[in-house]
């Protein structure tokens, strides 16, 4: 009687076996649930940027407002009629010439 006590545990056990810890066990499911929650996230940023870019192909595509922009704050461009002034920042050590100096 103990024998096939025996028996009958080592094969639940043996049936139990690919549940806990086989190819398809629970711990995987779980692993891979959480591989695909983190895949969702990164998908989802990246959703958001390639709306932003096709908005943005649209706009330069349809209206001439992003293009005059882009061409003045990336190129430096200004058009026919305007004039450039250039401001620029004074600075706290001002050069002394070699001349002044005595």
């Amino acid at each position: 009687m103990k024998a096939l006590t025996w028996v009958l545990a080592l094969l639940i056990l043996s049936l139990q076996y690919p549940l806990w810890l086989g190819k398809g066990s629970w711990l995987k499911v779980w692993d891979l649930r959480q591989q695909i929650a983190k895949q969702q996230v990164a998908n989802g940023v990246l959703l958001a940027r390639n709306s932003q870019l096709a908005a943005e192909v649209g706009d330069l595509k349809t209206g001439y407002g992003a293009i005059e922009s882009r061409a003045r704050y990336e190129l430096g461009m200004i058009r026919q009629d305007e004039i450039f002034f250039q401001t620029m920042e004074p600075t706290d050590n001002p050069v002394i010439s070699q001349e002044a100096t005595p």
